[in-house]
């Protein structure tokens, strides 16, 4: 199981928001590229990239701290936040990250979604936020009608990469992920999910690591994000756990 840490962009700088409010954000350093390389330092094989504004705005906001990470890392990194036209996808693509995160397209535009993962293969993953089972859009601020498990469902056969699932309710929280939520999106779909929210302490990592392993999909992946800034979880501990037979 990949732990995949977050480093969530604002005005340039590395942010947690508590549920996806902006106003209610801890500010944990003004250069992204150091966080990142400390990830990295500590052996994880994926980071996660979110630019806030971006999803607030509709398009790429932080765009100069994102490509200095991809200059300095060789890890694979994936982003979310303001990628909203093939135009978008083929840029960062181009510039080298792993992988697109598209969300607010995911509902709004959903052809978009097949047209890239058709383009891409391996390369575009679903964010999927949602709050009580309903998924929000346009950086959280606007909650819809859609049903998580609809929208999931409607990506089987996109050839997504994974679904990158969040409990709006939990993100920042340190609270525990949902698990109940999750595994549950994760039996009714084959596509990999990665479980995003909540995550406090090696007590949710070994959560996960206890299910049972699936032939396809199941949770292959969880992103944390406050727990390791601020130090309620060790990083390098978690993978340990992670990879533990």
């Amino acid at each position: 199981m990949l732990i995949i840490p977050a480093i969530d962009l604002k005005d340039g700088q590395c942010v947690r928001l508590r549920q996806g409010l902006m106003e209610d954000s801890t500010v944990f350093g003004d250069s992204p590229v150091n966080f990142a390389k400390q990830w990295v330092d500590q052996g994880c094989r994926r980071l996660h990239l979110v630019d806030l504004n971006g999803a607030f705005e509709g398009e790429p906001v932080n765009a100069a701290p994102v490509e200095a990470i991809l200059a300095q890392s060789k890890t694979p990194a994936q982003l979310g936040g303001g990628i909203r036209d093939m135009a978008t996808i083929e840029r960062w693509l181009d510039k080298g990250l792993a992988r697109v995160i598209l969300g607010t397209v995911a509902v709004e535009n959903p052809a978009l979604v097949r047209e890239a993962s058709k383009a891409f293969p391996g390369q575009v993953a679903v964010g999927i936020d949602a709050r009580n089972g309903r998924v929000a859009t346009k950086g959280w601020a606007e909650e819809t009608d859609v049903m998580v498990t609809d929208l999931a469902k409607s990506f089987e056969d996109a050839g997504v990469a994974a679904i990158i699932y969040t409990d709006i309710n939990r993100d920042g929280m340190m609270g525990g992920i949902n698990l109940p939520a999750t595994l549950a999106l994760s039996e009714i779909v084959e596509v990999p999910i990665i479980a995003s929210g909540g995550v406090n302490t090696l007590s949710d990592i070994e959560a996960l690591v206890k299910l049972p392993l699936r032939a396809v999909g199941g949770i292959q992946g969880v992103i944390t994000g406050r727990a390791i800034y601020e130090g309620t979880m060790d990083l390098r501990e978690a993978i340990t756990l992670s990879q533990a037979p």
